[in-house]
């Protein structure tokens, strides 16, 4: 079936978006609950909602009568129609790029996988627009009814002016000034959202994950690179100049060591998975073991492979002390393809946490998710739907 064109939300005012981000991500919820959390009136709730159901993206099926118990007039909750919106969401990494289109509410509906044998700009720019054909492909030929297309995200690791699309620095792609929405938007026509990957994460957990009813929360990410997103004060943080929460870039690794970015004594060049590796390749002398065979020297006792780990753990656990201290968040989440070998630092992380961490905010608490790389893609496309709702560039047409 043909896929539909993007259209706008009817949102005329702040009210408007406010009541369909409640919908969106405490749905299904009745009419007086929005009215309650929110602080509008009944009436203004009414209002919002109307050209929503009207348009589709919004129903008020109500409940069946069983579910009452018998007491007053069946409630209508407001639900999404997940079917109303269709997305796509990609996240790439030096080797692969990894998509997926999902519902109105971040539900996945297709992933899509390929791989990467250059990380030059243009190649990669050329793959992801096959990529993302492909995926708008799936939409087109999928059973289920693919709503209209309203983006495409694109997480991509390192510092990102989401406003305009452009990779500033990614020192793990090694690119420094690309204009990936510029140079996609040319082979693709459709929207589109560049955005630092853990950032994407954290706005998916903020809105479909573990942050929908928490006051603050931090997600960190620990595997080729250590991130941190920040949710603060009703928001996830971006920061003045697009850079914050670069929990990887704190100073507080020995200054001999250099990290990817060029700097000196970044937490990445002790507790990245890369950082690991190299330590335990020096210290037992096997140049050629791989991450599996260091995580397995590791959990067999080898002092050397556990000492990479343990020095890890320590630098992982001030960092996390250090921005629980600055920001205090009431949950920290770690998450990423290093969580694989989490037993192996924990208990020294927890140790450093507990030793830095300033009065209370060491009642932080911090809670282990492990996420794929399809979780990664699905943040890219749950910041295409953040900023649809919000009506905010590059999506608001």
């Amino acid at each position: 079936m043909p896929l539909r064109p993007h259209r706008p939300l009817p949102l005329a005012t702040p009210a408007g978006v406010e009541v369909l981000t409640k919908i969106l991500t405490q749905g299904p919820i009745p009419r007086v609950e929005i009215a309650r959390r929110t602080g509008l009136s009944q009436a203004a709730v009414t209002k919002a909602v109307a050209p929503l159901i009207e348009t589709g993206f919004v129903t008020d099926a109500p409940v069946d009568e069983e579910s009452q118990l018998g007491i007053g007039r069946p409630v209508s909750p407001l639900t999404v129609v997940p079917s109303s919106v269709s997305v796509i969401g990609v996240k790439v990494t030096p080797t692969s790029l990894i998509g997926v289109t999902t519902d109105f509410t971040a539900g996945i509906l297709n992933v899509r996988h390929q791989q990467l044998d250059s990380t030059d700009p243009d190649v990669v720019i050329e793959r992801l627009a096959e990529h993302v054909k492909a995926l708008i492909g799936a939409l087109k030929s999928g059973t289920a009814v693919a709503g209209p297309l309203a983006g495409i995200g694109i997480a991509i690791s390192g510092d990102v002016d989401a406003t305009h699309g452009v990779v500033r620095d990614s020192p793990l792609m090694g690119w420094r000034g690309v204009p990936v929405a510029e140079l996609l938007g040319k082979q693709v026509r459709v929207p589109i959202l560049v955005s630092n990957d853990v950032r994407a994460l954290t706005v998916a957990e903020h809105w479909f994950g573990v942050g929908v009813n928490a006051d603050s929360f931090a997600v960190v990410t620990i595997g080729s690179g250590i991130g941190c997103g920040l949710y603060i004060n009703g928001e996830v943080v971006s920061g003045a100049y697009g850079v914050s929460g670069e929990l990887g870039h704190l100073p507080l690794a020995p200054g001999d060591l250099v990290c990817t970015c060029g700097r000196r004594g970044c937490v990445e060049t002790v507790a990245s998975s890369d950082a690991i590796l190299a330590r335990t390749r020096e210290t037992t002398g096997q140049p050629d073991l791989d991450l599996a065979g260091a995580v397995e020297l590791a959990h067999n006792g080898n002092l050397q492979a556990r000492e990479a780990f343990d020095r890890a753990g320590e630098v992982i656990g001030s960092a996390l002390a250090a921005m629980v201290n600055l920001v205090g968040p009431e949950l920290v989440m770690i998450a990423g393809e290093g969580v694989a070998e989490y037993d192996l630092y924990e208990e020294r992380m927890r140790r450093a946490f507990a030793e830095h961490a300033f009065g209370a905010a060491g009642d932080c608490r911090l809670t282990l998710r492990s996420h794929t790389f399809d979780d990664w893609a699905r943040g890219a496309a749950a910041t295409v739907i953040r900023s649809y709702v919000r009506g905010e560039p590059p999506l608001q047409r």
